[in-house]
């Protein structure tokens, strides 16, 4: 038979039987949807974490106090000394500069709105340490710092929160657990990072924050920012960091109490964790296209009870075992590939979807989808196709002629 002449009968077959055709479809229809557009925000996720790593820099690390793998009980904090020893040049060549950060939640009130949002006390460096940038205003100062002084550098969000625009707040006055700050900038928007929203915070001179917020009782700090000389030397400069706070913190030999992140460490732990999320939402959607294939192979069982004496009557009039097998092999194809035709175009607009949900949210989030994936659950779909017509189909073509028009 021509190949032009199996997909006319086939779809004459289909054509008879429109609802039981069509509900079959929906089965393959629902799983390459539901594939494409959970693999698109897999794909989604990974690219706009992976994202927010690449634009800290390729060449900061990140210095946190204590130690998970080591299991060091009441380690160490970090300290100002500490900071002022990563960046001498002689210890530590590899380190350009160091910016350590004290982080607290604290409640923000002006303008008759209150919030609470992230304090961060930070020196002058760390706008370039954490490329930090403004749309108005100015950074903090050396002066700041020494002086203590009441000044805050404030995120969009945070601006939008108490009083109710983004843009031309500086030189309003905020403040931060009853104590009055004046806005002295607004840092431009970075949108959601792995803490959460980037502008959603405030910043204070670390000095300020010690003495105001904190009640100046230590020097400690929650992180230290180091920024290499470049990304080749990373590794260098880890493990001077490393070699400098081992002899500080006097650890033993392999019980560091602190722990040092390179960009390459977040973004693998990322990947490891994207990747499996990626495929946990695959091979969820993968089982409706498992469920559909099923149901593919339920219609097709039917139809061959139901097609009995036209098969035996087809066989009587010189039809081949193979003729038969290829005609209702050609009909769970066809139902298959219609399904993943609309499933590919059903998924794109489900991941469209949820891009315009994640907007209204005000959490905004960009599914990726991916040749690969399209491809992937086109085949798969008419893998199912082909793997469930079998049975069918070869039940179909294994049937007597004689006993086939005797049925009734």
């Amino acid at each position: 038979m021509k190949l032009t002449q199996i997909l006319i009968e086939a779809l004459e077959s289909l054509n008879a039987n429109k609802m039981r055709s069509g509900l079959t479809i929906l089965g393959i229809v629902i799983g390459v949807a539901a594939v494409i557009a959970m693999l698109g925000v897999g794909n989604g996720a990974q690219a706009s974490i992976t994202g927010s790593i690449n634009d800290i820099g390729t060449n900061i690390l990140f210095v946190f106090s204590g130690n998970e793998e080591a299991d060091v009980r009441n380690p160490r904090p970090l300290t100002l000394k500490d900071s002022e020893a990563l960046a001498d040049p002689f210890a530590a060549p590899s380190v350009q500069a160091v910016a350590p950060v004290i982080q607290g939640q604290h409640e923000i009130s002006g303008g008759g709105e209150k919030t609470v949002v992230q304090v961060n006390g930070v020196v002058p460096i760390h706008a370039q340490v954490r490329n930090e940038l403004l749309v108005e205003g100015e950074f903090i100062t050396e002066a700041h710092l020494l002086g203590r002084a009441s000044v805050a550098i404030i995120g969009q969000d945070t601006a939008d929160a108490i009083f109710g625009r983004k843009t031309g707040v500086t030189g309003e006055t905020i403040r931060i657990d009853g104590q009055p700050f004046r806005i002295i900038g607004v840092l431009e928007s970075k949108g959601g990072g792995m803490m959460g929203s980037q502008d959603n915070r405030v910043l204070v001179p670390l000095t300020t924050a010690h003495t105001r917020l904190n009640g100046g009782s230590s020097d400690s700090v929650d992180i230290i920012y180091v920024q290499a000389v470049s990304a080749e030397v990373v590794p260098s400069a880890a493990e001077e960091v490393s070699q400098i706070l081992r002899t500080r913190h006097r650890n033993e030999v392999g019980v560091d109490d602190f722990t040092v992140f390179t960009q390459q460490d977040f973004l693998t732990t990322a990947e490891s964790i994207t990747g499996v999320f990626t495929i946990f939402l695959g091979g969820i959607a993968a089982i409706s296209l498992l469920v559909g294939g099923i149901g593919i192979m339920n219609i097709m069982l039917v139809s061959v009870v139901e097609r009995t004496r036209e098969i035996g009557l087809r066989k009587a009039l010189g039809a081949r075992k193979s003729d038969i097998l290829t005609q209702f092999l050609a009909e769970s194809s066809l139902l298959s590939g219609l399904g993943g035709i609309i499933g590919i175009i059903l998924g794109w607009l489900l991941a469209v979807g949820i891009e315009q949900v994640s907007i209204v949210l005000d959490s905004p989030f960009k599914t990726a989808i991916s040749l690969d994936s399209i491809l992937l659950a086109t085949l798969f779909s008419a893998a199912i196709g082909l793997f469930f017509g079998i049975y069918p189909a070869n039940r179909a073509a294994s049937l007597e002629p004689v006993e086939a028009l005797r049925y009734e």
